[in-house]
């Protein structure tokens, strides 16, 4: 089948996508961070387009925006689609959000087309999966398969806000989050674009994910003295600074160590450094390093943070500074996609003519959390150079209208077929 041919209207989907784009911080394009006046303006769109397609709209305990259409028969459970509308700062235009307009142009071409399932079908908008600046990402997707636990709602943004705060603040309900944790979706799927080089250096439409990597975000603090730059002698200094840049180049090579060892996958970043007091002529007394490790073999984390833990230790007791933490902010492990589903999918791009391949994810994806609770999958479609979390990240509206496709095609055959199959779970992955 054609691209230009798809049993969904692709202007109407990319005009979903283009116009929550204009939503933004107009100095840093293309951005909504969660718990944010602008994340906030963008869901109020998202929603008025829910109630424009027929849905009932809601938002749940754990700050998920919810839209619904009840099957013929409710007892079969749900079938959901869905991403996340907020960005990384200057993120891009489909990161998330081509998921959410997948799910919505879903549902209006069911109802273009007088098709109505037997399973409800909801379309989620999960709250804050990008990390947010509480450090901890997949907010309300953690939290609609119980695994937002009073720790993380225990973290602080650097203006002082708790995340329980800001959850209530967007509309959710730190404290009946058990009421957003569910036990009637019996699938969920999630379209995302790709965030690498590999299909379109192919040719090829889609990716069937195959699995979806672990994620460890691990927190350093090391505390020293402040001093003046120029009257303290470098022998008598307490300089956090130098062993925060220890520490950083130790990351590097014991990742790159790790990842040299074998076919499994394991990168690891230091994404955020603050030093204080932050000026030139003081010697930094306080710094604050934020590691992010993502692997599809749990057993090298473990590795990971011990060689860290150990050797940032020595690195803190040689320069005469205090490591006062060493703390785990969030830890997913990986997970495997629903073999059932990835068929489904399989099927339905092979139906449309489309080429494909079985891809991994080196992404968290709220999928990954889903997959807790329900079976779980993913298509990735084609980004322009794999640019991503960036400005000029860009998908096609053919690219995103075919993935969409795909989603259509597999969620009506799982309408089928969900009802003979009983419930099962993507699982981690061991």
């Amino acid at each position: 089948m054609a691209k230009s041919n798809l049993p969904l209207d692709a202007d109407r989907l990319w005009a979903d996508i283009m116009d929550l784009a204009e939503i933004t911080d107009p100095e840093r394009p293309y951005t909504r961070r969660s718990f944010t006046a602008l994340f906030l303006e963008g869901r109020a769109l998202v929603a008025r387009r829910f109630v424009e397609a027929g849905l009932s709209v809601r938002l749940d305990k754990a700050g998920n925006l919810i839209g619904r259409i009840e099957g013929r028969d409710p007892s079969l459970g749900v079938i959901a689609i869905g991403s996340h509308s907020d960005t990384v700062p200057s993120g891009g235009r489909f990161d998330g959000i081509a998921g959410v307009a997948t799910g919505l142009e879903i549902v209006r071409a069911l109802r273009d087309a007088g098709t109505r399932l037997d399973h409800t079908l909801e379309v989620i908008d999960f709250l804050a999966e990008e990390p947010s600046e509480y450090g901890l990402s997949c907010v309300g997707s953690r939290g609609m398969t119980g695994s937002l636990d009073g720790r993380m709602l225990d973290l602080v943004e650097p203006g002082g806000e708790p995340l329980r705060d800001a959850l209530g603040r967007v509309g959710g309900d730190p404290d009946r989050l058990g009421e957003a944790k569910r036990s009637d979706v019996r699938a969920f799927l999630e379209l995302h674009i790709e965030q690498g080089i590999v299909l379109e250096s192919q040719s090829l439409d889609i990716g069937v994910v195959s699995s979806i990597v672990g994620i460890r975000r691990i927190e350093i603090v090391f505390d020293g003295e402040a001093d003046h730059a120029g009257t303290t002698p470098l022998h008598l200094r307490h300089d956090a600074l130098v062993a925060a840049a220890q520490t950083v180049g130790l990351v590097r090579r014991v990742a790159e160590e790790l990842d040299r060892e074998g076919s499994d996958y394991f990168v690891a970043t230091v994404g955020i450094l603050t030093v204080e007091p932050s000026a030139s002529n003081i010697v930094p007394g306080r710094c604050r390093l934020v590691i992010d490790a993502r692997t599809t073999a749990p057993a090298l984390t473990t590795r990971f943070v011990e060689t860290v833990d150990r050797e940032s230790k020595a690195a803190a007791a040689r320069l005469r500074v205090r490591r006062s933490a060493f703390t785990t902010l969030s830890d997913g492990p990986p997970v495997a996609c629903d073999p059932d589903l990835q068929t489904a999918l399989r099927r339905a791009a092979e139906d449309l003519g489309l080429k494909q391949t079985d891809l991994p994810s080196g992404a968290g994806h709220d999928a990954a959390f889903m997959s807790r609770i329900c079976r779980s999958a993913m298509v990735f479609v084609p980004c322009r150079a794999g640019k991503s979390h960036a400005p000029e990240e860009w998908a096609d509206r053919d690219a995103v209208a075919a993935g969409a496709a795909v989603i259509l095609q597999a969620v009506q055959a799982l309408d089928r077929s969900l009802q003979e199959a009983g419930p099962a779970l993507g699982g981690e992955m061991p």
